[in-house]
């Protein structure tokens, strides 16, 4: 019997498929167990930086080691289609001002042009009834970036 290997995505369609995308899980390493928890993110065509609430498990581990495995997937409901690509590197946190604000404006502009339910915002630390723009204007979440990324898996079906 011949096993069939999923064949890889090269650079350009890896990078599409994070563009596209806005949610990803991040695997904290626990003391026994991986935690893993989705969030969401804003590409920069380098970068990927998250919004975290400033409370929670993910900050303790966070705190313990920075060091993470990234998943971003794109599939159809029956799965006929799909895509995904891990990236194993380390979270940094924001804390440069101005590139703070640029940021949670990113984040505001994702949420908007997505029409995302305004729901969202409670896992960013703010009220569903809160504008959004309080993302940018309010300081109630952290800001984290994937750096020093080691390795990348990108697999697509056929």
């Amino acid at each position: 019997m011949e096993i069939v290997k999923i064949p890889r995505m090269e650079k350009e369609e890896y990078d599409s498929l994070i563009a596209e995308g806005y949610i990803a899980r991040i695997a904290f390493q626990g003391d026994k167990y991986p935690y893993i928890a989705p969030f969401l993110y804003v590409f920069d065509g380098k970068f990927l930086y998250f919004l975290s609430t400033k409370y929670g498990r993910k900050n303790d581990l966070f705190r313990q080691s920075p060091h993470v495995s990234v998943e971003v997937e794109k599939y159809t409901q029956d799965l006929s289609c799909y895509t995904f690509v891990t990236m194993q590197g380390y979270l940094q946190q924001e804390e440069d001002a101005i590139q703070k604000k640029i940021i949670r404006e990113r984040f505001v502009n994702m949420i908007k042009e997505r029409k995302l339910s305004r729901n969202i915002l409670a896992a960013l630390g703010h009220k569903p009834e809160d504008p959004v723009e309080s993302i940018a204007s309010e300081e109630r979440s952290n800001i984290w970036k994937l750096t020093g990324v080691v390795d990348i898996v990108a697999l697509k079906n056929l």
